[in-house]
């Protein structure tokens, strides 16, 4: 690489192409917002009147998952760590897998809302506040950064303007889901996925001509170590092997795709439950294409710059503004292509923000708003909706502001993500899985998943793992023309995991900070789950559970495992969820008696008659 030739700047074109992505998402809320005069209710608003196609939902799924951390972040990382990232392909399968067979049957089969209007059908009132709560404070802190931190790698690298893309994103985001609802969250999805797709085919296609040819950017990979497939060292400790990525990453995102309201919500809003695994399937294949390009990309990314690594070189200050760079180099004479770029970063900010943000007020209205007023219409509960909205977008540009102010804690919020998400699928995991779990266990075992996954969190934090847990591959300068002392120069530098302003430096490095605290980031979800699920089984034995007479539709049955194999015998089978004739249910139990009679005999087995 000539280290002499200069980036290019952000145009008038780039900003152009930005602009149009954000009018387009707004016009699309404004369209559900006035066709068909489609939300007077609260279950239309929130749900798509639960009349979804599995198409726009698996896209919309897959949208979403890949935010804009995920559109900067992939690439880096396999830019510093190699292509074990795409085991991750299969740790999707898996997700999927788990999510359709045995999180989705139970939920759809209950006509729910909120995936916490379960925790008090198989629970108590207690466990379900306790969920919400964890949810909400989770979310709000989670979307927040979501929406800072891409702007402020944008804004470093492109000068695009921080704030202005900050209240952008948030106001456009607030603005069609207030609007439009479940059905412009998905079909803006629909359209930002379109986006993301084609902003990493351009920078990948373009850096290909470039580098010259696809097998250049394979041997700069080979040669820089980048090709590393496999590590089946079964160290816990190490960042990425392959049963961290397995194992680790498949707790990981099963709390995501499996419990986590802003992914269920839509796919319990198909027709019928045959098109709600459909949709999971399909967006199977969404995230393997979106994994594959951004692997490319990566690679792509270290082809550029096996000998002059930007960030090392001071061209950047920090790892996700090394994919920005990248296009503002190789791109610069292309006007409009950088800002299709920054468009496909801002998608998947919209995309997952947007989803938040209606989980959010789904979340308040059932499991706050209707349990304490129970008199309210359906009118004044869709209001009530489009107002916690607008209440959420708010909160979440007002947690972006404060993310500014802590900057340096942002890798650590990032990772409360998946320390709150392990306990929380735990807590799924005990009503569904376990018949004799009680409320006493479900609740004791969710709050010690939390405190020892908060735990092992933090300690990571203060005291991050060293390098040989990391395992950092090296970054090279000797093609940059800079000189230390009158020479060239290279050096091996490691990822900052931890750039919290309370990390601790300097201090005699103990067996509890070595072990414990340097465990793989993946395994955080993995041991708030395990956890959760253990203390829950042990507190549940001793104080009732077994004496308990649970209903089966809040257990996974037998049923639910056959659905599949009888799917061609019994069309009507297939389609018996598409009228989900839940009007204010999800308070408590009595206020699904009527599901019970259509779908439930006395012992708790579907019963065909009635279907």
């Amino acid at each position: 690489m000539d280290a002499s030739r200069g980036i290019g700047t952000f145009g008038i074109w780039d900003y152009v192409v930005f602009a149009a992505m954000l009018v387009i998402s707004a016009v699309i809320g404004i369209y559900y917002a006035f066709a068909g005069n489609s939300q007077h209710t609260s279950k239309e608003f929130l749900m798509g009147g639960r009349s979804m196609n599995p198409v726009p939902v698996a896209l919309s799924l897959t949208a979403s998952f890949m935010s804009a951390v995920t559109v900067l972040g992939t690439p880096t990382d396999v830019y510093r760590f190699g292509v074990i990232f795409s085991l991750f392909g299969i740790t999707y399968f898996l997700v999927v897998v788990i999510s359709a067979e045995v999180f989705l049957p139970v939920f759809y089969r209950l006509g729910i809302t909120s995936t916490y209007e379960y925790l008090e059908l198989r629970f108590n009132r207690y466990v379900r506040l306790c969920g919400t709560i964890f949810y909400i404070v989770q979310t709000v802190l989670y979307t927040g950064i979501v929406i800072y931190a891409p702007a402020l790698a944008l804004n470093q690298v492109t000068g695009l303007h921080l704030w202005g893309a900050v209240v952008a994103t948030g106001v456009v985001c607030t603005f069609y889901c207030t609007l439009g609802g479940l059905k412009a969250v998905v079909w803006t999805d629909v359209f930002q996925v379109g986006i993301m797709l084609a902003g990493f085919l351009s920078v990948f296609i373009r850096a290909t001509v470039v580098q010259g040819g696809i097998n250049t950017i394979l041997n700069d990979a080979y040669k820089g170590g980048r090709l590393n497939f496999w590590n089946f060292d079964p160290n816990p400790l190490q960042r990425h092997t392959f049963w961290t990525i397995i194992i680790g990453g498949t707790f990981t995102w099963t709390s995501v795709y499996g419990v986590n309201q802003s992914q269920v919500q839509r796919y319990i809003a198909c027709k019928s439950r045959f098109h709600a695994k459909l949709s999971l399937y399909i967006n199977l294949v969404g995230l393997w294409i979106i994994l594959i390009l951004s692997v490319l990309c990566g690679l792509a990314l270290y082809s550029r710059y096996h000998d002059c690594d930007p960030w090392t070189d001071k061209k950047v200050s920090a790892p996700d503004q090394l994919m920005p760079y990248l296009v503002l180099d190789i791109l610069q004479d292309y006007p409009g292509l950088p800002g299709l770029f920054v468009a496909c970063a801002y998608s998947g900010t919209l995309s997952t923000v947007s989803s938040s943000i209606n989980a959010l007020a789904a979340v308040t209205v059932e499991d706050l708003v209707k349990p304490n007023f129970r008199s309210l219409s359906e009118r004044c509960l869709s209001w009530i909706s489009q107002g916690t909205s607008v209440l959420f977008g708010v909160l979440c540009i007002g947690m972006a502001a404060l993310a500014s102010l802590m900057g340096s804690v942002l890798q650590a919020a990032l990772s409360i993500f998946g320390i709150v998400g392990g306990p929380l699928l735990g807590l799924f995991a005990l009503g569904i899985l376990i018949p004799f779990a009680n409320s006493t266990g479900a609740l004791t075992g969710l709050l010690a998943g939390f405190v020892v996954s908060l735990w092992v969190g933090i300690g990571a934090q203060l005291y991050p793992p060293p390098p040989e847990r990391s395992m950092p591959l090296s970054l090279e300068t000797y093609g940059c023309n800079s000189t230390h002392n009158g020479s060239n120069w290279m050096t091996t530098t490691e990822i900052p995991f931890s750039t919290s302003a309370f990390q601790v430096n300097n201090v005699v490095r103990t067996p509890l900070m070595d072990n414990w605290y340097s465990l793989s980031y993946l395994y955080f979800s993995t041991l708030g789950t395990l956890i959760a699920l253990f203390v829950g089984m042990l507190v549940s034995l001793p104080t009732g559970g077994r004496k308990q007479n649970i209903d089966g539709r809040f257990l996974l049955t037998k049923e639910d495992i056959l659905f599949k194999c009888d799917i061609f015998k019994k069309k009507k089978h297939v389609l018996s969820y598409k009228s989900h004739t839940v009007e204010d249910g999800g308070t408590d139990n009595p206020a699904f008696n009527h599901i019970e009679l259509n779908l439930t005999d006395q012992s708790g087995k579907i019963n065909g008659t009635h279907l």
